[in-house]
């Protein structure tokens, strides 16, 4: 008994002969990405500046306001606006911030309490720019009345 070997077919490793197969990137593929990196990378770092600038003002907004309204408290507590306008800063804890208060009759007092508004204003430079926030309160002089 003799074995005979059966044919074979042969198989090619490619379908289109004279092709191989792909192992890497083109240089057309490289290049179409080196371009969009190109022009998406600043756009995404412009936006991270303008959000980092966005959020400092937001911050320096908060504690402004924060001041103010710390520094307004007092001044009613203390009974330091009959003194009339009042200005400073907020010493060494807060270099950048100062603080000026007007006292003015209110306009829409219809009382006879000759109720009193006073309008607390705390500036800040940022970027070459002045900033402020301004808080206001009304108050009167306790046992004086106008009638």
């Amino acid at each position: 008994m003799s074995c005979r070997r059966l044919p074979t077919a042969a198989v090619a490793p490619d379908v289109h002969p004279g092709f191989r197969r792909r192992r890497g990137f083109t240089l057309i593929e490289v290049l179409a990405t080196l371009m969009l990196l190109a022009i998406v990378f600043p756009v995404m770092m412009q936006g991270i500046t303008v959000a980092g600038s966005v959020a400092d003002a937001a911050r320096r907004r908060t504690e402004a306001t924060g001041l103010a309204q710390s520094k307004l408290a007092e001044i009613v507590a203390n009974g330091q606006w009959q003194q009339g306008n009042l200005s400073g800063d907020f010493g060494s804890d807060w270099p950048a911030y100062r603080w000026e208060a007007t006292v003015q009759p209110w306009t829409l007092d219809n009382t006879s309490q000759s109720l009193q508004q006073i309008d607390l204003r705390v500036v800040w430079t940022a970027r070459g720019r002045e900033n402020s926030v301004t808080v206001t309160t009304l108050a009167y002089v306790r046992g004086q009345s106008t009638s």
